[in-house]
């Protein structure tokens, strides 16, 4: 009988990492993510020690279910180590997992050149891309088993992807399935159909970030986006959205784009000038380099987009590369740029990794911005335990309330916000419903990816609403 263990992301929301344990002799990896903040595996694992410390020897094969950094950030850690199956993922991923691997070698392990495009070399070697809907045979080394794997829409970013397993022991005509969701996305997000569910599931792997909570609809979600922008355009202010390089950014600025379009032809008075100010006046920035590529690359791969995105496109507009976007590349014109906004009274958004403040170009803007009340930022995604982004929200009310940033204590004199309708993940209802529309759903289900208060609080609603699934385990 096959068996699950989890080496990240059973109790926090990073370093996702779970094996499928065939037989004796034969696993299968789903996901081999980074760690950040405080988060660290059962084995010690963590942002300051990242390593590979479980045994690989039987490992077959990886599926990538999105390329998130806290899904794959350990790959290159699982290549040292000696793993050389295939590696498999959607189409999509496939084109965009080299850009992601690549930049956290030059982040967090190398700028060498010569060993960055070596590790690249051996990662184009190993990955598989997969359609949609489409059984792979695994290769596993003992005949008398089988195991296959397929792929379906998850609707998180991107060429997201849950993965089912088909497993066939040695009695004829027994099979399993077993499902592992990865990160679910939301309905209604923008450029993603949201996920349908599975037919079948006799076992689960179910993420649960947001288990204990439900998500704003897209309306009123924009409405306060909506309302920042203004604020920005009234009293000259910079809004701040810390946000991952793929997946939340693309999403933001086909957002974006929608609100300036809709607003074309009005007009917001300045606080202190009582000047008329166009909508089109206010700068939309992305300062990533890595964003800036993947936004090139979602821009190449429109079959995938939604029906409603696809038709904005055939309609003439261009949500992902409109008029008012600039993009900020060399680091210099990046230092430029936050002098810049610190020192003038113009209106601008920026958008910048890393999503939870814990590195990336957001730093230097926070360190400069966050000192004055005109500014707001807006936290659009999850914020995890020890990280800056999780601080910020935590003090932003509290009296004399200060972040600390590369040592130093910062005050927080801007206006916080956190818009939890742009969270590429599922609320607690989108996770129900993936169970519950199953037309066979599990006898077992495993909670993951996410803290304890939301598994508990997921598990109770699951058994509220779905009582055929037998055990829960979280």
């Amino acid at each position: 009988m096959y068996e699950i263990k989890h080496h990240g992301a059973k109790d926090g929301v990073t370093g996702s990492c779970h094996e499928l344990i065939i037989n004796d002799d034969n696993s299968v990896l789903v996901d081999c993510g980074l760690f950040q903040g405080a988060e660290a595996s059962d084995r010690g694992a963590s942002s300051a020690q990242l390593e590979i410390e479980f045994d690989i020897r039987n490992v077959r094969a990886l599926i990538v279910t999105h390329v998130h950094i806290d899904h794959v950030g350990r790959i290159p850690y699982l290549l040292a180590a000696g793993f050389n199956g295939p590696i498999v993922c959607s189409r999509p991923s496939a084109k965009l997992l080299p850009l992601v691997i690549e930049d956290a070698l030059k982040v967090g392990v190398t700028r060498n050149r010569q060993i960055i495009n070596a590790c690249l070399d051996r990662l184009a070697a190993q990955i598989v891309p997969l359609d949609y809907q489409t059984w792979l045979e695994l290769p596993l080394s003992t005949p008398s088993h089988r195991c296959h794997v397929k792929l379906s829409p998850a609707g998180h970013i991107l060429g997201s992807a849950y993965a089912t397993f088909r497993l066939e022991p040695e009695q004829a005509g027994t099979s399993w399935d077993v499902v592992f969701s990865g990160d679910l996305g939301a309905p209604y997000a923008p450029l993603l159909a949201a996920p349908k569910s599975p037919y079948k599931a006799d076992q689960l792997v179910l993420e649960s970030t947001y288990g204990d909570k439900d998500h704003e609809d897209r309306h009123h979600r924009r409405q306060r986006l909506q309302a920042s922008m203004e604020k920005a355009l009234a009293d000259g202010g910079v809004v701040l959205i810390p946000a991952f390089s793929i997946g939340r950014t693309q999403e933001l600025l086909y957002e974006i784009e929608s609100i300036i379009h809709d607003h074309a032809e009005q007009t917001v008075s300045h606080t202190a000038t009582k000047q008329a100010l166009s909508w089109q006046d206010i700068d939309i920035i992305i300062d990533s380099p890595l964003a800036s590529q993947f936004t090139e690359v979602y821009r190449d791969l429109k079959p995938y987009w939604d029906k409603e995105a696809i038709e904005r496109v055939e309609s003439g507009r261009h949500p992902l590369n409109f008029e008012q976007l600039t993009t900020i590349d060399s680091h210099d014109l990046h230092e430029q740029t936050v002098a810049y906004l610190a020192k003038q009274k113009r209106p601008a958004v920026v958008i910048a990794a890393s999503g939870m403040c814990a590195g990336g170009r957001i730093i230097n803007y926070l360190k400069a911005l966050l000192g004055d009340q005109r500014n707001d930022v807006i936290f659009v995604g999850y914020q995890a335990q020890g990280t800056p982004g999780r601080e910020i929200l935590t003090y932003h009310h509290k009296d004399n309330g200060y972040v600390i940033l590369d040592g130093e204590r910062y005050p927080i004199r801007a206006k916080i916000w956190q818009i939890g309708g742009y969270s590429a993940h599922a609320g607690q209802t989108d996770l129900v419903h993936f169970v519950s529309r199953m037309r066979y759903p599990p006898s077992k289900i495993h909670l993951v990816h996410g803290e304890y208060e939301a598994k508990q609080a997921l598990a109770q609603a699951l058994q509220k609403q779905c009582p055929e699934v037998g055990e829960i385990v979280r």
